[in-house]
């Protein structure tokens, strides 16, 4: 049974046949049930109607305050809805897929998923303005086009597509009936906790479910580009290496590269004197032969001058006594 895991864990030999997603009738009818929830959501708020007065029900029953013993503990669930934490574990998880299954498509699918959440959830946040609670200024207002950028729920949605997106790269049917359950637990539990801690409208929370939904919902449709940009990843990639494959390489001795000097002939074919190599101030190497050396050395060198023998005692010479006459 060890062995089995482990062997689970290597690297296939070969791509596997994975069938990609496509934009069945069922998930097309999916997507526009979701969609017209998301105008529903956005319409309540905007009116404002009976929604709004329950967000400002909950908000002030304040349920933080009832439970508070839940409040240490949900501090940390609610980082599973930040954006960094999850994306960082989430792609650690598809890249070693990306390795193990010899293709770039996971970590393409979840940088597809996460730009479509950006775009839309933060063109609508900042469209609309809308205050938390904890900066809420009149009771009953829906506390619109105010600066804020709260409405829908990033935590909510962002939970929504990080872990759902697991889900949607499944390759088994069971392992993708055991994440969608995962991720919808996840994402129902950190909607709810920014509404016990206080940091978004209920309102938010029902709109963050359906944007995220709506992301993965529409992700067949990105598979063509997905598709595209994998081959040209993949097509970069074999240039590359074909380049350092058809590199030159010369062959270096194992001390290195060692300058030497080689006599040279000139154009009568005479052997010319061997030239002594020079480093010039400037770092430009020059070469200068014997006969000029010897032209501008005035002076004779130590080997070529007579020994000379020092004549008399080569002791000091020593203090003697004066005399008076």
């Amino acid at each position: 049974m060890r062995t089995d895991i482990f062997a689970r864990l290597d690297r296939e030999p070969e791509p596997p046949k994975i069938e990609i997603p496509r934009m069945s009738r069922t998930r097309l009818t999916l997507f526009g049930g979701t969609l017209a929830f998301y105008v529903a959501i956005v319409v309540a708020v905007l009116a404002p109607t009976w929604l709004v007065t329950l967000d400002w029900k909950v908000m002030l029953f304040r349920p933080y305050q009832q439970w508070p013993e839940l409040h240490a503990f949900l501090d940390y669930f609610v980082v599973l809805g930040q954006r960094g934490p999850t994306a960082v574990m989430v792609a650690a998880w598809l890249g070693w897929r990306s390795w193990r299954q010899h293709t770039l498509r996971p970590l393409l699918a979840l940088g597809a998923a996460l730009l479509l959440l950006n775009a839309t959830v933060g063109a609508v946040k900042i469209g609309l303005g809308r205050l938390g609670p904890h900066y809420a200024t009149q009771i009953g207002s829906a506390e619109l086009f105010a600066g804020g950028d709260i409405f829908p729920s990033g935590h909510t949605a962002n939970a929504v597509v990080t872990w759902g997106i697991l889900a949607y790269l499944a390759t088994t049917p069971r392992a993708r009936r055991y994440l969608s359950a995962l991720s919808a637990v996840v994402s129902l539990g950190v909607g709810l906790t920014t509404v016990y801690l206080g940091t978004h409208w209920l309102s938010d929370v029902l709109l963050g479910w359906a944007a995220g939904l709506l992301i993965l919902l529409a992700l067949p449709w990105c598979e063509t580009l997905i598709g595209t940009a994998e081959a040209w990843i993949l097509s970069l990639r074999e240039q590359w290496r074909a380049r350092r494959r058809l590199a030159p390489s010369l062959p270096v001795a194992a001390g290195g590269l060692t300058p030497g000097i080689f006599p040279q002939r000139g154009p009568s074919g005479e052997q010319e004197p061997a030239r002594e190599p020079v480093v010039a101030v400037g770092g430009r190497p020059t070469a200068r032969t014997a006969t000029q050396l010897d032209r501008q050395r005035p002076h004779t060198v130590r080997s070529e001058r007579m020994p000379v023998t020092p004549s008399g005692s080569r002791r000091p010479p020593t203090s003697r006594p004066v005399t008076g006459g």
